[in-house]
This record gives structure tokens, C-alpha cells and sequence, in this order.
């Protein structure tokens, strides 16, 4: 159902000056957890709610305000630009400016740039830059520079004409040729004399006479120097050599392989070995980082990321993937089946290509159809579908003709439709979408709402923000309303436990016509 009021054209006039002044300033509503509200602030913009934060924006000037959304610092002629935790970023013009969460004015809005680092505040004004301290509560200044920036792990880089330098460091003016903040503990940095390690205070860890350096995640780095290759753990203050040796190590599509007199003999991990096995011919990385490890004797074998043989080698195989339950896809005679773990088959090679099992039950293609089969290889869902997603919970994504729906491990489809897309959510909610709206099904398949909503976030269960032709309101996991698509905006304060609902004077009240539940509660 959806009512508007058709009104004249000079009263549409007249009620446009009106709009356009209200929105310099709105009634907030402030509700507790169960809706009953507790007061109202009148002539209001509130932008930003954080665990110690609220802002008002109000006639161009931004206000920081208590638990009790009392002022208790404002910056005039000012707009709000963008938090960066804990720090407030404030826009004057073209310039920008920073405030503390607590109210702390730390950079009038003069700068160029603004960046932050924790406590670490960096701000660029022309050539020069300026770093705030929050623990010293001083500022220093640095320059001039072709740019700088604060990296993963606190220091300052610096680019100059001749090169890099790192003016936080104890050797503020050594020159590097690069330096690459790799993690929030290390920078790698390249001089004359090769590549070495900085750690956050800006000291070396490994003295730069390093040929080459490769990061590789955790702090782990392949290093080659000479003849020497090793594998390196960056610490707090040194650096670790995990592994040396003086046989060839190389990468190789993502494998780390070292070779003996010529012939390929480990699979190394990040630490050091990861398998040690004469007749390897070949080692590729399939899904997930397991390996397809092939042999002399024409057999393979898929080897995990911690070193496990997940399936023995075995023959007639030629190529292995990743599974589940005791179910491992395998590419035998140009089509996919299953094998066990010592490399038997248990489920004849006949499928186009193969997901791994999950509950019970694997994603199988046929021509270009996907469809179910059990642990047995029996077809439990036809070949019906143009792509599918693993089973979780009990059921599936599915989609056909471009469209998606959900199933149940029987088959059948849970929504009354199919829709654009479908997404599983982090807390196991599934968001629909159509033609660029917004619904929302519960973890059991149940629909809460036809996608009808241009925005819609659940807070938590029983509170849905959702919006509608700029209007907003709160939806329960049972498709009410807690309060009705009125509102022209709505924020959570989570450390208060509070709802705050802002709201004009009502040209018209919408209620969305797919929209199975009407409202239990009505504007104040």
C-alpha cells in the first residue's frame, strides 16, 4: 500500500522552501532498546556514532557531543570529511583539519592531506609534513619532500629526489634507493650494497647485503645472497634464519622447491621443509595451497599445506583436488570422479568437472548443468542448474538462467522466486537482490522480506535498518516494523544502547507493497 498526497503547485512550492530549511536541522528521536522513547533533540544533524563518539554537523559547523548528545566542543565553519579512528577529520573549503574523538584540536584545517597511524597523526601542507604525537601531545615538522607517508609498521617514508629516507628512524638522512613496508613489523629496503630488514624502531635487523628478497606472508621471507639460500623470520628485533642451504631453491607458480645436484627433491614451506621425496618430476599448487606432487613412475599424489599426504600417490591420475569427507575430485581419462584417500576410485570418473563434498552431498557438472550427488555417486539433485554454491547448513545457492534461489538437500526451492543474486552473510543470513533492491532470508531458509528495500543492514537479531525512497525504519526477524518507514535517518548507539530516529514533517508515508507485515508502532 502506498498513500501520496497530490497537492497544488504553489503548495508544492511552498512546502520545497520548507523542506530545504528543515534540512538544516531535524527532530531526533531518542529510543531505548525496546522502542520507547526517551526524549527528543531538537534541531539536529547527527552524522556519526562510535564507541566514544557522537557528531553533530549542523549550519556548517561540527560539534562533538556527550553520551547525553550534550555539546561539549565545536569547530565553526567546518564540514565533517571522515573518521579515521580516533581521530576527526574536518573540511574546510579544500583544506582539512583534525580533532581528537575527545576534542583535542590537533590540526586547524589548513593541510592538504591528512593521514593516521594509531596515536600517529601525518599531515601535508605544500612540500612539508607535520606528525602529531598523541602520546607526547607535540608535532614535528619534516620536510620538504616529494611525498611521504606513514607505513604498516609506524615509520615515516620519505621520497626525495635522490631517493628514500626514514626520518623517524636513528639515521633520519641515510638515503635508500627503496624501501617497502611489507607487514606492520618490517620495511624491506634496498641500498648500493643489496636488500636488508628494518624493524618499527627503524633499525636493521638484517644488515642489507642481501642479492635477493622475497616477502612471503607471516613475516617469512626467501632470501638469496651468494651462493646461499635461506629462509628468514623477521622478529621483533633480528631476523631468524629458519633454513640454509647452498642447493638451488626457486618459486615456481607458487611452489617453493629446492633442487639437489639438479633434481627436484623438497617441497619447502615458509620454515623450512615441507616434504623431502626422491622422483618428484613436477609440483603444482591447486586449491586451497595443497600440492599435486607428480612422480617418475607416472603416479601423483596431493600433499596439504601442513606436509599430510591427503591422498597416497597413486596411478593413473592426473590431476587431484582438495576434498572433504573422505572424498578427494580426480581427473582420470579426461573426466572427473572421486578417490579415497590411497588413490582408489569410490565414484567413477563421468562428471565434466567436481566440488568438493559438504554435508554429505558434492556439486557435480554434467555438459554444462550442476546438480548433487551422495557419498555413494548416486544423483540426488538433477543436473539442472548453470552454477551452484556448496551445501552449508542445509542448504545451497543455486542459480538458473542467471538467476539464483536457494534448495534444500531434497531439492526443492525455498523462495517463491529466483532473484539477481544472493549473498550468505557473515552472521549465516542470506541477502537477496532484484532489479537493485534489497531482501533477506534467516539462516533456516525462512524469508524475512522480498528484496523491495534500497538499503537494508541488520543490526542484530530482531533490528533490520532498512530504506525505502530515502525513507528508513527498523523491521523485525518476522517482517514488522519496530518503527515504520518514516525516518529520514537512523543510527545505533551501541555503547548507550540507544536508537536515535530522525524525522521532518511527513509530505507522505510509504509502506512497501510487496511488503507482507504492516507496522506495529506509529510516528511520534
Amino acid at each position: 500500500m502506498k498513500i501520496q498526497l497530490v497537492l497544488p503547485l504553489f503548495l508544492s512550492c511552498i512546502l520545497s522552501l520548507i523542506v530545504e530549511f528543515a534540512a538544516q536541522g531535524q527532530t531526533w528521536e531518542v529510543y531505548d532498546n525496546d522502542y520507547n522513547l526517551l526524549r527528543k533533540i531538537e534541531n539536529g544533524n547527527l552524522s556519526y556514532l562510535g564507541n566514544s563518539l557522537r557528531i553533530n554537523t549542523l549550519n556548517n559547523n561540527v560539534s562533538l557531543l556527550s553520551q547525553e548528545y550534550e555539546t561539549f566542543f565545536t569547530i565553526k565553519d567546518t564540514k565533517l570529511h571522515q573518521f579515521l579512528e580516533p581521530w576527526v577529520i574536518v573540511s574546510k573549503g579544500e583544506k582539512l583539519g583534525a580533532l581528537h574523538e575527545y576534542g583535542d584540536m590537533v590540526f586547524q584545517p589548513e593541510f592538504d592531506h591528512i593521514e593516521s597511524y594509531f596515536n600517529l597523526l601525518l599531515g601535508k601542507k605544500g612540500p612539508m609534513f607535520y606528525v602529531y604525537d598523541r602520546g607526547t601531545k607535540q608535532t614535528q615538522t619534516f620536510g620538504p619532500y616529494e611525498s611521504a607517508r606513514l607505513a604498516r609498521n609506524g615509520q615515516l617514508i620519505a621520497k626525495t629526489p635522490q631517493g628514500y629516507l626514514l626520518p623517524f628512524s636513528p639515521e633520519p638522512d641515510r638515503m635508500f634507493l627503496e624501501l617497502t613496508d611489507v607487514s606492520g613489523d618490517v620495511i624491506i629496503s634496498k641500498e648500493p650494497t643489496g636488500y636488508g630488514l628494518i624493524n618499527r624502531d627503524g633499525e636493521y635487523i638484517l644488515d642489507p647485503i642481501i642479492d635477493t628478497l622475497a616477502f612471503l606472508g607471516d613475516n617469512h621471507f626467501f632470501a638469496h645472497d651468494g651462493n646461499q639460500y635461506m629462509l628468514i623470520k623477521a622478529q621483533t628485533n633480528t631476523a631468524d634464519i629458519k633454513y640454509t642451504s647452498y642447493h638451488r631453491i626457486t618459486m615456481e607458480d607458487g611452489a617453493l622447491l629446492e633442487y639437489i645436484h639438479g633434481k627436484l627433491r623438497r617441497i619447502m614451506r615458509k620454515d623450512g621443509i615441507l616434504l623431502d621425496i626422491v622422483g618428484m618430476t613436477e609440483v603444482k599448487i591447486t586449491e586451497r595451497g595443497y600440492y599435486n606432487v607428480y612422480f617418475r613412475d607416472q603416479k601423483i599424489g596431493l600433499l596439504s599445506p601442513a606436509g599430510k599426504w591427503e591422498v597416497q600417490p597413486a596411478a593413473n591420475i592426473s590431476r587431484l583436488l582438495p576434498g572433504n569427507q573422505g572424498l578427494y575430485g580426480a581427473w582420470i581419462g579426461g573426466k572427473y570422479g572421486y578417490v579415497n584417500s590411497t588413490g582408489q576410485v569410490v565414484i567413477p570418473a563421468q562428471f565434466d568437472d567436481v566440488k568438493q563434498f559438504s554435508e554429505g552431498l558434492a556439486a557435480t557438472m554434467s555438459g554444462f548443468s550442476w546438480g548433487f550427488v551422495n557419498l555413494n555417486g548416486d544423483i540426488v539433485i538433477p543436473h539442472r542448474y548453470d552454477k551452484t554454491g556448496d551445501f552449508f547448513r542445509g542448504m545451497a545457492i543455486v542459480y538458473q538462467g542467471g538467476k539464483a534461489n536457494l534448495i534444500d538437500k531434497e531439492g526443492k526451492e525455498l523462495l517463491p522466486q529466483f532473484y539477481d543474486r544472493i549473498s550468505l552473510t557473515t552472521d549465516n543470513y542470506y541477502l537477496t537482490e532484484k532489479n537493485g533492491k534489497y531482501g533477506l532470508v534467516n539462516p533456516m531458509g525462512v524469508e524475512i522480506t522480498a528484496p523491495v528495500f534500497d538499503e537494508l543492514r541488520r543490526e542484530e537479531f530482531d533490528r533490520i535498518l532498512i530504506r525505502q525512497n530515502e525513507k528508513y525504519g527498523i523491521m523485525r526477524e518476522n517482517g514488522d516494523f519496530s518503527l515504520p518507514l518514516y525516518y529520514t535517518s537512523i543510527l545505533f548507539d551501541d555503547t548507550n544502547r540507544k536508537i536515535l530516529a530522525s524525522h521532518r514533517e511527513p509530505l507522505q508515508v510509504e509502506v512497501p507493497e510487496d511488503s507482507r507485515k504492516k507496522s506495529t508502532r506509529k510516528p511520534k
